[in-house]
């Protein structure tokens, strides 16, 4: 099978010809229709250190991916070959505390599909029964090939009620920008979001924000006034693992405020701590998605309304992976969309 590799500690990825994985003891083969890539997956291609810490050569990357169950491991009752499905990325153990408490997504053994094993970039991948997604008949395959970063928007978005709230987004990556839609679908009153790219800016306007600000130019005070808020923002999601955006949300939230922290933040990140305690506010850590809830969510709001096609920036074939990379490294692109069954470039 053809397969995107990271071959050894250096920048960039290969195509190349893989051995097709056989599905073992309670584990199904999905045959890939659809990847999108991901930041991570920039990380790895870029080698930075992130990856050269964590990343260990050779490895198929990819975790975001949407395709047909193509076989069936032992003891593997409740799918079937050809169903449409996703999984989701991160293995657990299954028998720790928080594994058995129903949170997952806290399992200290951790393995995340394309980082710590064999991804998705490729024609087939094998991960256990537990970890697939049935997807529900008539969602656009297009959008279930980025659910793993959706579902990292939907758990950040859907950690505090937003209902009739003001909500401030540091970061208008993809993610930062699904939750801006999210917040909007779920009833919130504004929806700002900050960043210093105008172009993902605008993206974000298309997919639900009330007001963008670039903080090279504009100021979060100033526009207070305007959305109508007295004291400051009720609910924050910092998705850029800025520490200067954070130490703006924090100034700029009411007190008694809530704050998702989903961005990963720099070693050394310096904080007001006394702002924080003084302010009363509430710093809620996220990672993930809840195993298996967020997925639920996800699908009920796309079948509810939730439109992420306009996130779509980029659709090409899997091999001019280079392009795909060249744009998300560029700025200037949302979602990149990568099919592994066209034969050549889609029109």
């Amino acid at each position: 099978m053809d397969a995107l590799v990271k071959t050894g500690p250096e920048k960039g990825l290969v195509l190349k010809r893989m051995p097709v994985p056989e599905p073992g003891l309670a584990e199904v083969r999905i045959k890939i229709h659809k990847t999108a890539i991901c930041g991570t997956d920039l990380h790895i291609y870029n080698w930075d250190a992130w990856s050269r810490e964590n990343i260990k050569p050779p490895l198929i990357v990819g975790h975001e991916y949407v395709g047909e169950i193509d076989a069936l491991g032992a003891g593997v009752t409740a799918y079937r070959p050809g169903q449409i499905v996703s999984g989701e990325g991160h293995i657990v153990c299954g028998h720790c505390r928080n594994c058995r408490a129903g949170n997952g997504q806290w399992c200290k053994s951790t393995q995340g599909v394309g980082v710590n094993r064999d991804g998705a970039f490729a024609q087939y991948i094998v991960i256990p029964a537990a970890n697939v997604i049935p997807i529900n008949p008539g969602i656009d395959e297009e959008v279930v090939a980025f659910f793993d970063a959706f579902g990292n928007a939907a758990h950040t978005a859907l950690m505090f009620d937003v209902v009739g709230e003001d909500v401030l987004i540091a970061g208008a990556g993809p993610i930062g920008i699904m939750a801006a839609a999210i917040a909007r679908k779920n009833g919130a009153r504004s929806v700002v979001v900050t960043d210093v790219n105008d172009y993902r800016l605008e993206l974000s306007k298309t997919m639900g924000a009330t007001r963008t600000v670039n903080i090279l130019r504009e100021r979060l005070e100033d526009i207070f006034t305007e959305r109508r808020m007295v004291e400051g923002f009720d609910v924050g999601m910092e998705m850029s693992g800025s520490t200067a955006a954070l130490k703006s949300m924090i100034a700029n939230m009411r007190n008694g405020g809530r704050i998702a922290l989903l961005g990963i933040q720099q070693p050394g990140a310096d904080l007001d701590w006394n702002q924080i305690i003084f302010k009363g506010l509430c710093i809620q850590g996220v990672y993930g998605r809840r195993m298996y809830e967020t997925w639920y969510k996800m699908m009920t709001m796309v079948e509810g309304g939730l439109d992420l096609r306009p996130l779509i920036t980029h659709r090409l074939h899997y091999t001019q992976f280079e392009e795909g990379f060249a744009a998300m490294n560029s700025g200037k692109a949302g979602k990149v969309i990568l099919d592994w069954q066209a034969e050549r470039s889609p029109v």
